[in-house]
């Protein structure tokens, strides 16, 4: 979390969120705080009883794992802001955070050094195809590949398509980052292989970093190298 982050948190009068993230602000929220949590799927209710908080004219945060802005709520808020015709009544601020992205490959060493593209798993919002597709041309184009929400109690067969189509176009031997819970209690980290990508535990706290021909890992870290020439 950001220093403003935690700064707008604790002045905000109302704090919004999905109950699995209030419960990763306990230490910050006072008594004196409105909060309003439900769960997964509630998405755009959550988001428009804090649009009436606000109109009511309180100051209200509404909360996202990582960044707003990176499959958080920031984009569905100001949705509805200007669907609702909200916007001169309500001033919105995106406070930045720091995304699984960010925080997995800092845990892994540098393997975003290079071009990458992040590709979410889950078929909640996007049809399965859409995303199969999205994940030939990441590979394709030989991207580092970010994979978020790649497995979950009830989504198991994605994961392992993911990683057939990923074989058509990569090494077996590609290096392979898994962090589970980065920076947060439980965390894991592995750098293993994109053949022995499922020999380990992944759930939906996973955030999966796909190497590119170039990646490299040495004892301890995952590396993409930039293209600087250090052999002079």
């Amino acid at each position: 979390m950001s220093y403003q982050a935690k700064h707008v948190l604790q002045e905000s009068e109302v704090v919004v969120g999905y109950t699995t993230y209030i419960e990763l602000i306990q230490d910050i929220i006072a008594p004196h705080q409105t909060v309003i949590r439900s769960h997964m799927k509630k998405e755009v209710e959550r988001a428009l009883e804090a649009l009436e908080e606000a109109k009511a004219g309180k100051v209200v945060s509404v909360i996202s794992s990582g960044d707003a802005g990176i499959y958080g709520m920031a984009g569905l808020i100001l949705e509805l802001l200007y669907k609702n015709n909200l916007e001169e009544y309500i001033e919105v601020e995106i406070v930045p955070g720091i995304s699984a992205v960010q925080a997995a490959a800092a845990r892994l060493g540098a393997p975003l050094m290079h071009d990458f593209a992040c590709i979410s798993l889950s078929d909640l919002l996007t049809p399965w195809q859409t995303i199969v597709k999205r994940i030939h041309h990441a590979a394709q184009g030989d991207f580092v590949i970010v994979l978020y929400n790649p497995k979950s109690k009830k989504r198991i067969e994605q994961i392992q398509e993911a990683v057939d189509i990923l074989l058509q176009y990569k090494k077996t031997d590609t290096p392979v980052g898994i962090v589970k819970s980065a920076y947060r209690e439980g965390e894991e980290v592995h750098i293993s292989s994109l053949e022995s990508l499922l020999e380990h535990e992944i759930d939906m706290f996973t955030t999966i970093i796909i190497g590119n021909q170039s990646t490299f890992m040495n004892k301890t870290h995952m590396i993409t190298p930039r293209g600087y020439n250090i052999h002079e």
